[in-house]
C-alpha cells in the first residue's frame, strides 16, 4: 500500500526535501529517516537542507515576493481556490500517508485534508474581504483610512501530529494575503510535506506564479533556528512545545520579529450535574483518545460534580474496555499508535509519576506487545484519579492519560479549569443555561477556546484557533486571523489647498 502511495506521488525511496516551487535541490543536511509508528518500518529516507540550500530559498522568496505581493488578491485566491481542488483529487492518497507516516487513525487522516480544502475554500472569499476601515479626519479635507499590505516571508514550522493541517492554515491566508511561504515540517513526518509540495506544482506552473512563493525546507532543530533568526522573514508562525515556543519567541523577539505561537494544551471538560451524561460521553472519550492523546486540544481533565462522579466515571471506565487499538489504516480501530519510542517513554514517565504523587488508576495503562504491534509505539489509554495540583497534571503529556477529579461548585470547576499554565481548549457538558452562561463569560474560561455541549477537540475552520498563557496567544484559521499576515497602514489624504496640523496647532512661516 505505502509503495502506490510513494508512486502516486513520484517520492523516491531517497528524496530531497529541499524545493523552490516545483524546483527541488540537493539537499546537503542531515538525512532524515521516516518510520512508520504503525509497522515500525522505514518508509523512506529525505535529504535534508543545508545553509547554502538555505539562503537559495531566502533569495528565491524574496524575488518572488516583489512579484506576488502586486498581483490583485481576488487573483492570488483563485490560485488558493485550484490549490483547495487539487486537494480534493489527492484526498484519498494523501490522508492515506498522513495514517501511516504519523499514526493517526485514517478517519482523522482523510478529515486532516479535508481541513486543507476547507481552508482553502474560506480563503479564496477572504481574498476579497482584506477590509481597511475609514475613520473621520478631524481636519477639513482631508479623509483618513487604513489598510493592510502583505508582511514579506511567512515562516511556517508546523508539528508531526497535524503534519499537513496546520501549514494549511497558515499559508494559505498568508498566500492570499501577498506573502510567500517557507515551510519547515516537522522531521518525524517529512513525506507527508513532499507529498503536498507535488501536489501543489502542477498549479504554480499553470498560472505562472513565481518561482519562491511556496518553499520547503526540511530539517531538524537547526532550521528551525535559521528561520528564527532571520531578519529577512518578518514572521514567524510555529506549532508545539510551550518550552519550544518560549525559545522561539525570544530569539524572534530579541529582532523585533513576529512570532504566531499555538502552543501546548492541558484542556479540561466539566461535567456538570445537569449535564447528559451518554452524550457527555462521547465528546470526553473521543477528546482524551482520539489521535492516541496527540492532540494540542486532547482532553487531558475531567472535573466532574460529586453528585454524578460515581455514574459517570462508570460509564467512562466501560467505554475504554471497549476501545480498540491498532493499525490505523483499518478503520475499525478506535486508537493508533504513538509517534515513536520516545513518546512512550514519556507515556511510562507520566504514568510513573502519577503513582508517586498519590493518584489512582482506574484505567491501567501500558504498553502492548505481540502481533500487530511490532513497532512498539502502541500503548493503553488510561485512567487515573489525581487531584489538579498534581506536578504532572499540571504538565501536558502528549499522550491518551485522562485525570479525573471532583468539585461541589460551578465556581470551583471554572477554578479547576483555568488552574494550570495552558490556555488553549475546554468544554461544559451542561443543560443549564446559567452554568453555560457562567462559563463563556468574563468569569469563566480564561481559554483562547471555550465550548458547551461538545468536546475540546476538534475546531471549525470559520472560527480563529488558538490559545492564551502557555499556549501562546497566536491565532490561526477563520474569523480575522488574516491580519496576523498583513501589516496595518494608517494613511490621511488631503485633498484641500491648505495645510492645516492636528490638534489645531499654528505654524507660520
Amino acid at each position: 500500500m505505502i509503495n502506490d502511495i510513494l508512486q502516486h506521488f513520484n517520492i523516491t525511496s531517497s528524496h530531497s526535501g529541499v524545493a523552490i516551487g516545483g524546483h527541488w535541490l540537493t539537499g546537503q543536511g542531515e538525512t532524515l529517516q521516516s518510520w512508520s509508528p504503525v509497522d515500525g518500518q522505514a518508509i523512506a529516507a529525505v535529504q535534508a537542507t543545508g545553509r547554502k540550500e538555505y539562503e537559495q530559498v531566502i533569495e528565491k522568496a524574496q524575488a518572488a515576493f516583489l512579484e506576488w505581493r502586486q498581483w490583485p488578491a481576488p487573483k492570488r485566491g483563485d490560485v488558493v481556490r485550484q490549490m483547495g481542488d487539487a486537494l480534493r483529487t489527492h484526498k484519498k492518497a494523501l490522508g492515506r500517508l498522513v495514517s501511516y507516516e504519523m499514526g493517526k487513525s485514517l478517519q482523522e487522516g482523510f478529515g486532516e485534508v479535508q481541513e486543507m480544502i476547507d481552508i482553502c475554500d474560506f480563503a479564496v472569499g477572504q481574498s476579497r474581504q482584506l477590509y481597511g476601515l475609514t475613520m473621520h479626519s478631524e481636519r477639513p479635507g482631508h479623509r483618513m483610512y487604513e489598510q493592510y499590505h502583505p508582511l514579506g516571508l511567512v515562516g511556517i514550522i508546523s508539528a508531526f501530529n497535524f503534519p499537513v493541517a496546520v501549514w494549511s492554515w497558515n499559508a494559505m491566508l498568508a498566500l492570499v494575503c501577498g506573502d510567500v511561504c517557507i515551510w519547515k515540517p516537522s522531521e518525524k513526518t517529512p513525506l507527508t510535506s513532499i507529498a503536498v509540495q507535488k501536489i501543489m506544482e502542477p498549479i504554480l506552473k499553470a498560472n505562472a506564479v513565481p518561482g519562491g512563493v511556496l518553499c520547503l525546507v526540511n530539517g531538524g532543530r537547526e532550521v528551525g533556528e535559521w528561520l528564527a533568526q532571520d531578519t529577512r522573514v518578518p514572521l514567524v508562525s510555529a506549532t508545539g512545545s510551550t518550552r519550544m515556543g518560549k525559545q522561539l519567541a525570544t530569539v524572534v523577539g530579541a529582532r523585533l520579529g513576529k512570532a504566531l505561537l499555538e502552543l501546548g494544551g492541558n484542556n479540561a471538560i466539566i461535567i456538570s450535574e445537569h449535564a447528559n451524561l451518554d452524550m457527555a460521553l462521547i465528546g470526553c472519550v473521543f477528546g482524551a483518545v482520539g489521535t492516541a492523546g496527540q492532540r494540542c486540544t486532547t482532553t487531558r481533565r475531567l472535573i466532574i460534580h460529586e453528585s454524578v462522579y460515581d455514574a459517570f466515571t462508570q460509564k467512562l471506565v466501560k467505554a475504554y474496555q471497549q476501545l480498540r487499538i491498532g493499525n490505523p489504516l483499518d478503520e475499525n480501530q478506535h486508537v493508533g499508535p504513538l509517534i515513536d519510542k520516545d513518546a512512550v517513554q514519556h507515556y511510562l514517565h507520566a504514568i510513573d509519576a502519577v503513582k508517586q504523587q498519590g493518584g489512582r488508576f482506574l484505567v491501567e495503562g501500558g504498553v502492548l506487545e505481540g502481533a500487530g504491534y511490532e513497532s512498539g509505539c502502541y500503548v493503553k489509554p488510561c485512567i487515573a484519579e489525581a487531584e489538579n495540583h498534581f506536578a504532572i497534571v499540571q504538565h501536558e503529556t502528549f499522550a491518551p492519560i485522562l485525570y479525573v477529579m471532583k468539585y461541589k461548585t460551578i465556581e470551583e470547576a471554572i477554578a479547576l479549569q483555568n488552574g494550570v499554565p495552558q490556555g488553549l481548549s475546554s468544554a461544559i457538558m451542561t443543560q443549564n443555561l446559567r452554568e453555560s452562561e457562567l462559563f463563556l463569560s468574563a468569569a469563566g474560561s480564561d481559554c483562547g477556546i471555550a465550548n458547551v455541549n461538545i468536546g475540546t477537540s476538534g475546531a471549525e475552520i470559520g472560527g480563529a484557533f488558538g490559545g492564551e498563557k502557555e499556549t501562546g496567544g497566536g491565532r490561526e484559521s477563520g474569523s480575522d486571523a488574516w491580519k496576523a499576515y498583513m501589516r496595518r497602514q494608517t494613511n490621511t489624504l488631503n485633498y484641500s489647498t491648505s495645510l492645516p496640523l492636528a490638534q489645531g496647532i499654528k505654524f507660520d512661516l
